[in-house]
C-alpha cells in the first residue's frame, strides 16, 4: 500500500520540479507573471520560476523585424497613387515591459501612424517629385514613428519607400512622355549629323573645284608654253608667226574632231569643218586680241590723263 501512495507522489513532485523551469531561446525575453501581476523579465537561457504560482505571461521578440504598409493617396497633382513602405523596427531590450503591456497590437499602431505621415507629405507634391523625394517621405515616416513608438517601447531602425505604382493609364502617360523626349532627341541628334555631312560634303566640293581650277590653269598654262615653244620652233624653219599660228590652230582643230570621234558615248556636236575654218578661227583670235590690247591702252591713256589733271590741280 505503501508503494502504491510513493508512486503517484514521487511523479508529482517530478512534475512540480520540471515545470519549474523554462528555456528562453536567444534574442527573445520571458515576461514573468505571479497571480496575474508582473514580477520580472527573463533573458535567453535556462531560467526558474516558482511552480504554480509564477507564469510566462508572453515571450517579446527581440530581433530586427519589417513591417510593410501600403498606403494609397492622392499627390497634388491630382494622381492617386500607391506606396509601399517597409518599417524595421526592434523592441528596446530595457523597454520590454513597455511593449508587452502598453501596446496590445504594435503592428496595428505602426500602420496607422505610417498612414498619417505619408497622407500628410505625399499630397504636398507632384508625381514627379514623389519619385525624386521618396527619400523625404521616409526620412518624415521615420521621423514621426520614432518619437510616437519610443515611449512604447519600440525603436524604429529604418524606414524605406520600397514602390510607388501610380495608376496604369497615369504610367502609359508617363512612358509616352519619356518616347517623346527621347526621339525629339534623337531627332536632334540626326538633324546635326546630316548638318555635318552637308557642311562637309560642301567643303569637299569647295576644295574640289579649287583643285579643278588649278589643274585646269596649271594645263592652260602647259598648253600656252607648248605653242610658245612650237612657234619658236617654226620661225627657227622660216615660218613666220603669223604662219605658225594658223597652223597651230588647224592642226589643234583636227585633233579636237578627232578626240570627239573616238568618244562612242559623245553627244551630237556643230563644229564648222571646211578648210577656211581653221583660218576664220585664227582671225576671229587676232580680231579679239587686237581689241582687247586697243581697249587696254585707252584705258592707260584715260589713267594718265585723269593723273595728270590731279596733279595739276595739286
Amino acid at each position: 500500500m505503501e508503494y502504491i501512495l510513493i508512486g503517484p507522489a514521487l511523479l508529482f513532485g517530478l512534475l512540480i520540479l520540471v515545470s519549474s523551469f523554462f528555456m528562453v531561446k536567444q534574442q527573445t525575453a520571458a515576461v514573468v507573471e505571479r497571480f496575474g501581476r508582473f514580477v520580472g523579465i527573463r533573458g535567453s537561457g535556462l531560467r526558474f520560476k516558482i511552480p504554480l504560482v509564477d507564469r510566462i505571461a508572453g515571450r517579446i521578440n527581440l530581433k530586427i523585424q519589417q513591417l510593410d504598409v501600403i498606403v494609397e493617396t492622392k499627390t497634388k497633382d491630382d494622381v492617386f497613387v500607391r506606396l509601399k513602405i517597409s518599417v524595421q523596427y526592434q523592441v528596446i531590450k530595457d523597454k520590454v515591459y513597455e511593449a508587452f503591456y502598453k501596446l496590445d497590437n504594435p503592428h496595428d499602431q505602426i500602420t496607422s501612424f505610417v498612414f498619417d505621415v505619408v497622407r500628410a507629405e505625399v499630397p504636398k507634391m507632384k508625381l514627379d517629385y514623389v519619385f525624386e523625394r521618396k527619400d523625404d517621405i521616409a526620412i518624415a515616416v521615420k521621423r514621426e514613428l520614432n518619437e510616437a513608438m519610443v515611449n512604447y517601447g519600440y525603436d524604429i531602425i529604418k524606414t524605406l519607400v520600397t514602390d510607388i505604382d501610380p495608376d496604369v493609364q497615369v504610367k502609359a502617360a508617363m512612358n509616352r512622355i519619356n518616347a517623346a523626349e527621347r526621339e525629339k532627341v534623337a531627332a536632334e541628334y540626326e538633324a546635326e549629323a546630316d548638318r555635318i555631312k552637308i557642311v562637309a560634303k560642301a567643303r569637299a566640293e569647295a576644295e574640289s573645284k579649287r583643285l579643278q581650277g588649278q589643274g585646269i590653269a596649271d594645263q592652260r598654262r602647259e598648253i600656252a608654253r607648248g605653242l610658245e615653244e612650237s612657234v619658236d620652233v617654226l620661225n627657227n624653219v622660216g615660218i613666220n608667226s603669223q604662219e605658225a599660228s594658223a597652223l597651230i590652230v588647224v592642226t589643234q582643230h583636227y585633233d579636237t574632231l578627232q578626240s570627239i570621234g573616238e568618244e562612242t558615248n559623245t553627244n551630237l556636236i556643230l563644229l564648222p569643218n571646211s578648210p577656211q575654218a581653221g583660218s576664220d578661227m585664227l582671225n576671229n583670235m587676232i580680231a579679239s586680241f587686237t581689241a582687247s590690247n586697243q581697249i587696254g591702252e585707252e584705258m592707260k591713256k584715260q589713267n594718265a590723263a585723269r593723273g595728270l589733271g590731279k596733279n595739276k590741280s595739286e
